[in-house]
């Protein structure tokens, strides 16, 4: 199918709809990656609530926050819902955190990347393999980087779609949905953690400032990405 025709058949629909459209166009072949976020928290209420065959799945890099296994307990706990979990390949965690103790991200960019092409790349490519369309939290304001970015795209060098059903909602919008849901979401967000990773290399950013800013804060260049999302 071509990325046209996709965007013509979706065009108008609720996002509800959207995302039951391609559960049926991809049987079997559909894929939403949540890092418990607020927006993936948001896509989480919509796939679960409406019984929607799409597989749900985590990436646990093993450096994640408490909190953020807290919400992912409350969040199968509420819709009585399987999210499956990747995690990293241990023998590559293994000689990585040998060779270059735990925490080599702080010396380079290219050791920051190195610990997310491990922790996070490797394990999502698992996750992805045999699906033809990928769902994530994306949205246009988070960042210059994914402002670039649509709603519907094809990603060439993954060979599948990408839709981002919350890419032009605004972060009000996110907040009100969650509070109207009653969606459990992790308590960081309310101390100012507007994009939560892993522990170490996640901190607060004052609201208005770039949604990313607060991952990998000791770098200065501007695209603040891990990998799964570069385009």
């Amino acid at each position: 199918m071509k990325l046209k025709e996709l965007r013509d058949q979706l065009s108008g629909k609720s996002i509800e709809e959207r995302l039951e459209m391609l559960a049926s166009l991809f049987p079997g072949q559909t894929i939403f990656t949540s890092s418990f976020g607020v927006e993936d928290q948001v896509i989480t209420e919509k796939i679960f609530s409406n019984n929607l065959p799409i597989k749900v799945i985590t990436l646990d890099t093993g450096r994640l926050f408490p909190e953020t296994y807290e919400v992912f307990s409350q969040t199968i706990i509420k819709y009585r819902k399987k999210i499956e979990v990747y995690f990293p390949d241990y023998l590559s965690v293994e000689k990585l955190v040998t060779e270059k103790g735990p925490f080599s991200f702080f010396d380079s960019v290219e050791n920051r990347k190195e610990c997310c092409r491990i922790r996070k790349v490797v394990p999502l490519r698992r996750a992805l393999a045999g699906m033809s369309c990928w769902i994530s939290g994306i949205r246009s304001e988070q960042s210059d980087n994914r402002s670039q970015m649509s709603d519907i795209e094809y990603d060439e060098e993954k060979k599948l779609y990408n839709y981002h059903p919350l890419f032009d909602w605004s972060l009000d919008e996110v907040e009100k949905y969650i509070r109207e849901k009653s969606i459990p979401y992790n308590p960081l967000y309310d101390k100012g953690y507007l994009s939560i990773g892993c522990e170490p290399c996640t901190r607060p950013i004052i609201k208005g400032r770039d949604f990313r800013s607060g991952r990998w804060w000791w770098e200065n260049e501007g695209n603040k990405e891990c990998g799964c999302h570069v385009k």
